[in-house]
């Protein structure tokens, strides 16, 4: 995964804190519904994962397009954030913005 060993500034992503994998054998890309099989080729594809084993997020893009990494680690924040402290982080939350209860009566909602 040559894209981690790159500086964000030279196009990369940097050093990570969280598990990457590679599926070179196709196993994991048909079990999650991305690989294109008479191509051998995986879309580009995302999948947020607990330490439960439970999938929280998905996303599959068409091959021209690419994944937005700044995104995705901000909805992994989200995930850990929402599951700590019970509340529900909004579109486009980041560390230290506003949240919300999921509770329609709420002064925080």
């Amino acid at each position: 995964m040559e894209y981690t060993k790159k500086d964000r500034k030279k196009g990369g992503i940097g050093a990570m804190d969280i598990p990457l994998i590679a599926d070179t054998n196709h196993k994991i890309s048909k079990a999650y519904g991305c690989l294109i099989e008479d191509e051998g080729v995986a879309l580009r594809a995302t999948y947020i994962i607990d330490t439960k084993g439970i999938l929280r997020h998905m996303s599959i893009n068409d091959l021209p397009v690419g994944r937005n990494i700044d995104e995705v680690l901000r909805t992994v924040k989200a995930f850990q954030y929402a599951d700590e402290f019970g509340e529900v982080c909004p579109a486009s939350w980041t560390p230290g913005k506003p949240t919300m209860v999921a509770d329609p009566t709420s002064q925080k909602t």
